[in-house]
């Protein structure tokens, strides 16, 4: 799957939970005040279901989901990681 792909994806999830909310790919939603702890967990169930990996607990920090490109970088080292195993 190719990064457009990753990020359209994830900046569709994030849209979808809240519509009202215009960001771009680097903005830190976080800082934005519109996502608290438990989007953070959904955030993660998200990556591992969508795109079929296990965020390993290396990866579980709030700068690797903070955006749209933080969130596809996570997506992206994980899959490369899981496929040179």
């Amino acid at each position: 799957m190719s990064s457009t792909e990753i990020r359209t994806q994830v900046r569709e999830f994030i849209s979808g939970r809240f519509p009202q909310v215009t960001f771009d790919d680097d903005q830190d939603i976080f800082e934005m005040g519109f996502v608290n702890s438990l989007f953070a967990m959904e955030l993660v169930v998200f990556v591992e279901r969508t795109f079929a990996v296990r965020v390993p607990n290396n990866e579980l920090r709030r700068e690797n989901f903070r955006s749209v490109t933080s969130i596809t970088g996570v997506v992206e080292r994980v899959t490369a990681a899981s496929t040179t195993a």
